[in-house]
């Protein structure tokens, strides 16, 4: 993981989030221990949907969209989430606790 910008690692450890489940820009940047969750939000605006990054599962502190209107158009986002089995209400993710994956089941090393 060294040669790897700070992009290539965010989008590393979101393509390992699992299916039906969401994680939050803070886990990720926590888990990377480099930068912020808005640094996080910043490289997840910046990748496209055919690179295999599921960018829709990574969502807020408090399991809201906020990065829904980064997708085209902005109900793909939750869109995504529903079609895997992820209840929304209100722009928020329902059972946010029981569905949220933290990045340090990962081992990248």
């Amino acid at each position: 993981m060294a040669d790897e910008s700070y992009f290539d690692l965010v989008y590393e450890v979101v393509r390992h989030v699992p299916y039906g489940r969401v994680t939050t820009y803070g886990a990720i940047a926590d888990y990377l221990a480099l930068g912020s969750a808005r640094m996080v939000g910043w490289a997840l605006n910046q990748c496209s949907s055919g690179d295999g990054v599921p960018a829709h599962r990574v969502v807020n502190r408090l399991g809201e969209l906020s990065g829904r209107h980064h997708f085209n158009p902005p109900s793909l986002m939750q869109h995504l989430l529903e079609h895997e089995g992820i209840k929304i209400e209100e722009d928020k993710v329902r059972d946010f606790k029981q569905l949220f994956w933290h990045p340090q089941e990962l081992d990248l090393e």
